[in-house]
């Protein structure tokens, strides 16, 4: 994984509709919580993506973005939003297969995805905190709210 006070590494993504995505959209404008999550439709990260729709208000707005990256095809991302009523961007590293999820430190060669890993990028692009967790564990919402509120 990345360092902590290091400068995030930028992307450029397509999301759930075809649009690009870069991390550096957001620089100068925007805090982003950057999530990966292993496969799109999967029990655990649907009930993590639906808690976040839920909780959505928390991790967007005037000061921060939520993105949602997987290695699912772009196509498989916006069934699944559309099934789950995600309002945020899911985007898709599948091609290069996990070249961001690499870069993040997170892929997990054997399985072809990356792990549940979150990345809070503050304004500057710069990472202010990371955590991983096992992929059958899910996150818990309430340590993105501590970080993000200490970035306001």
């Amino acid at each position: 994984m990345l360092e902590v006070g290091a400068p995030a590494a930028d992307f450029s993504l397509k999301d759930q509709h075809g649009q690009d995505v870069s991390l550096s959209d957001f620089r100068g404008d925007k805090n982003v919580v950057l999530v990966f999550y292993p496969f799109a439709f999967s029990g655990v990260c649907t009930g993590e993506l639906c808690e976040i729709r839920d909780e959505f208000v928390d991790f967007s707005g005037p000061s921060s973005a939520l993105l949602a990256v997987s290695c699912d095809h772009m196509f498989s991302l916006r069934a699944f939003a559309k099934q789950e009523s995600l309002p945020f961007p899911l985007l898709s590293d599948f091609w290069p297969h996990g070249e961001v999820s690499s870069a993040y430190g997170v892929f997990n060669e054997r399985l072809g995805c990356p792990g549940r890993a979150t990345f809070v990028i503050d304004r500057a692009g710069v990472l202010r905190w990371q955590v991983e967790n096992k992929i059958p564990q899910a996150r818990d919402l309430a340590d993105y709210r501590t970080i993000l509120a200490q970035l306001e």
